[in-house]
């Protein structure tokens, strides 16, 4: 394993034919930094049609996430790259410098509908790169410019440095920020998700927003069965005490080569654990690791999966969670030199 980082190599390509393997004694291949690279992409705002997305439209300024979770369902898309799924994902960083400005541009379009934006739908946006380069908080002034409706999902306690613009959102009912919480622990969390703000830093900044007004929630995710599936009321408990007034949670899922970097994790940091999670895994997803059906793929089928919901269920029924539908608005949407 490498220190601060969730995967220990890189995997081959599925879409390659060759692959480089490096030599484990080369010491800058076992320690690699992390690179920033360029990403000129023309367009910013990315749409889906899956059922058991809550969102139709999304921005991304980052491709691959320095965070590291070692069980990251979007590492298989630095694959359609040409890089790894593994420690290439979480060290070579594709930015998009350029979003604020192509944000501005397709939101001035008047060919575009007002509608919720999720921010990110993919990677992390406050991922430690954002400290330095701002393009998140750039785009967000953007979208208070339009008054235009954007979630936030973050694991990063970096969120908070944006109160003021997120306020401006929220006088327009147009912000909420969820807090993706996978365990409590400390010592699991720097493992699991080594560049990740600690479990006690994502409940800060569900109070802090809270304080500030910004509707706040908490996201259960992943579930990871046999390992942190008992941590489900804890956190619905910890994050209801510091503010969060919406939840939502969602299972484990490792599509391609995830699988073979979460079961090495596994091997590595909870070699105890690895065939009661990698079996319980199996059990949720009809005998293989990963289940793409809509319906069921976020959140797996058969009985574990149902005491999984019903515990959902009943923690945010104790402690006041989602106890009113969370609604943002298009209604205060205007571009700039609008009238009205």
């Amino acid at each position: 394993m490498i220190h601060g980082r969730g995967a220990a190599e890189n995997p081959p390509n599925r879409f390659e034919r060759i692959a480089y393997v490096p030599d484990p004694a080369d010491e800058e291949d076992v320690a690699p930094r992390t690179e920033l690279l360029r990403d000129v992409s023309r367009s910013i705002i990315a749409t889906n049609e899956s059922p058991d997305i809550p969102f139709e439209a999304s921005i991304n300024p980052y491709r691959g996430c320095e965070s590291g979770c070692a069980y990251c369902y979007a590492r298989p898309y630095h694959e359609y790259l040409g890089l790894s799924a593994g420690l290439d994902f979480e060290t070579k960083i594709l930015v998009k410098m350029d979003a604020p400005e192509l944000l501005r541009s397709e939101l001035a379009n008047p060919k575009w509908q007002p509608k919720l934006l999720a921010m990110s739908g993919v990677t992390d946006g406050y991922q430690p790169a954002e400290r330095r380069l701002g393009i998140t908080r750039r785009c967000l002034e953007v979208l208070a410019e339009f008054r235009n409706p954007v979630s936030i999902i973050t694991k990063h306690h970096l969120v908070t440095r944006d109160i003021d613009v997120l306020a401006r959102l929220a006088g327009h009912r147009a912000v909420a920020v969820t807090l993706s919480i996978t365990t409590l622990d400390g010592e699991l969390a720097r493992e699991l998700e080594p560049r990740a703000s600690a479990p006690a830093r994502r409940l800060a900044a569900i109070e802090t927003l809270a304080k500030a007004g910004i509707p706040t929630g908490v996201n259960v995710a992943p579930v990871i069965p046999g390992l942190t599936d008992h941590e489900m009321l804890p956190i619905l408990e910890a994050a209801a005490k510091a503010g969060a007034k919406h939840a939502g949670w969602i299972m484990l899922r490792l599509p391609f080569g995830v699988a073979d970097i979460f079961e090495a994790w596994l091997a590595g940091r909870r070699p105890l654990a690895k065939d009661k999670v990698m079996n319980r895994i199996r059990e949720i997803r009809g005998g293989r690791l990963n289940d793409p059906r809509f319906g069921s793929r976020m959140s797996g089928a058969g009985v574990f999966a149902k005491q999984v919901e019903d515990m959902f269920r009943v923690g945010c029924a104790r402690f006041g969670l989602n106890a009113e539908r969370l609604e943002l608005s298009t209604a205060s949407f205007k571009r700039p030199g609008e009238l009205f």
